[in-house]
């Protein structure tokens, strides 16, 4: 039989135990809110692209829509699939004519939040990256003048484009194209991931488990270039500052942002990629031949941090990192307006 004696000790135990963790957990949330904010539960808007209901629509239209390709079959959503937490589940992703990508097709998902798009940051935000793959002869492989050929040959889109841009004599044009899309694309965010939650002051939304990798996240020092509302997105940074990868994540051919801004410190520099929905985005890196989640992190550890992180490590970070899932947008899919007898032929 238990004594009076033990169970007031073990009570008083508690009750100073009590305390003490809350003020670690008080802590924890307090440093992590130095480093990290929240996905906002509204799109943010774009400068100089104000969103209507009428452009939204029109870019969901076309954002899954294949005749912006040559050949009609690939649309913005075969390579940013939004079941596939906007990305494609590949290494690279196929465009015209089964020819590859030169790197793995990053997410759509919070794009909107990153500093610039793509991995070499070629393109300062959403409305400019639209418009490369359809252009892209490896991609969707449209010439710049056929886009809008395309729509004007396709009657029912005359309509969502003169609501979408009123007052424009000529609507339908390769920039409003553009227009159209980031404004849809600003839409697809994931907010309320537990991460999120914890950042708003809900102690319970982490693990214990997630908030020992959280804190491994910060003090091994991942949040110094994975950090701010999209953990990542925000920098540029090498691959490889303190150890080399190996040629199959860092192929010597691929010189990252050095082929935009023709800067010798710039090889082998990219853009830091998010972390939101990390778990849904396989395979990883500018490369995509790392399919394993905790080998990135491993990765990451030997190359840019010089540590080797012990198995019980790479578990946690790995931990805190599946907290990073957030609500997945809900996105109808749209009836797109059909092609007519002089709606422009795809190419063979």
């Amino acid at each position: 039989m238990v004594s009076n004696t033990a169970v007031v000790l073990l009570s008083v135990g508690c009750l100073l135990t009590m305390p003490a963790l809350a003020l670690a957990q008080d802590d924890l949330m307090a440093k992590a809110r130095q480093q990290f904010e929240p996905i906002p539960t509204a799109a943010p808007e774009l400068p100089g692209n104000a969103a209507t209901p009428a452009k939204v629509e029109l870019g969901k239209m076309l954002y899954f829509d294949p005749r912006l390709s040559a050949s009609h079959i690939i649309s913005c959503n075969s390579c940013h699939n939004l079941g596939l937490g906007g990305a494609d589940a590949q290494s690279t992703s196929i465009g015209h004519r089964w020819q590859h990508g030169g790197r793995n097709a990053p997410t759509v998902l919070n794009a909107v939040f990153n500093t610039a798009q793509f991995w070499d940051g070629r393109a300062k935000d959403l409305e400019q990256q639209a418009g490369g793959p359809m252009v892209n002869p490896v991609e969707m492989a449209s010439p710049k003048a056929h886009v809008a050929e395309q729509l004007k040959g396709i009657p029912g889109y005359r309509d969502p484009f003169a609501k979408a841009f009123p007052g424009e004599p000529d609507p339908v044009t390769l920039g409003n194209v553009q227009k159209a899309i980031a404004v849809f694309e600003a839409t697809l965010i994931t907010p309320n991931a537990p991460f999120d939650r914890f950042l708003k002051g809900e102690a319970g939304a982490l693990s214990p488990v997630q908030k020992s990798g959280l804190t491994l996240f910060m003090d091994k020092g991942c949040s110094a270039c994975h950090s701010g509302i999209n953990i990542g997105g925000g920098m540029y940074a090498p691959f490889g500052v303190v150890e080399k990868p190996g040629a199959e994540l860092l192929p010597p051919a691929d010189k990252g942002r050095l082929m935009v801004t023709k800067t010798p410190s710039d090889e082998f520099v990219f853009k830091v990629p998010t972390l939101r929905n990390i778990t849904l985005t396989a395979p990883y890196f500018h490369t995509g031949q790392a399919w394993d989640l905790r080998q990135a992190v491993a990765v990451m550890g030997t190359s840019q941090l010089g540590t080797q992180l012990t198995d019980d490590e790479v578990d946690k970070i790995t931990a805190f990192l599946e907290s990073l899932t957030g609500e997945q947008p809900k996105v109808t899919y749209p009836i797109m307006p059909p092609s007519g007898a002089a709606t422009p032929r795809p190419e063979p």
